[in-house]
């Protein structure tokens, strides 16, 4: 379960975010709000997607760099959820 939440955020952020870039260049571990990769509006379509792929919701308060700032958090955070 784990890996598919991984992929199919890997694959949003590179869709939506980093247009281009080789799937290499985003790990699991990559600073994605204090990178700069994603900003609050780019944070938030992310949220959204999130709640739809995999049908959880999230509070405000989690949509934030001590929940979303890598994939691997994303990861933890959906997983959470599925519990």
């Amino acid at each position: 379960m784990s890996e598919e939440i991984t992929n199919a955020v890997r694959e949003y952020v590179l869709k939506e975010f980093l247009p281009g870039e080789s799937p290499d260049a985003l790990k699991t571990d990559t600073p994605l709000i204090t990178g700069g990769i994603l900003d609050s509006i780019a944070t938030l379509k992310l949220v959204a997607f999130l709640e739809e792929r995999f049908d959880i919701g999230i509070e405000a308060h989690e949509a934030s760099m001590e929940h979303m700032d890598t994939v691997a958090q994303i990861t933890e955070l959906v997983l959470s959820k599925k519990r």
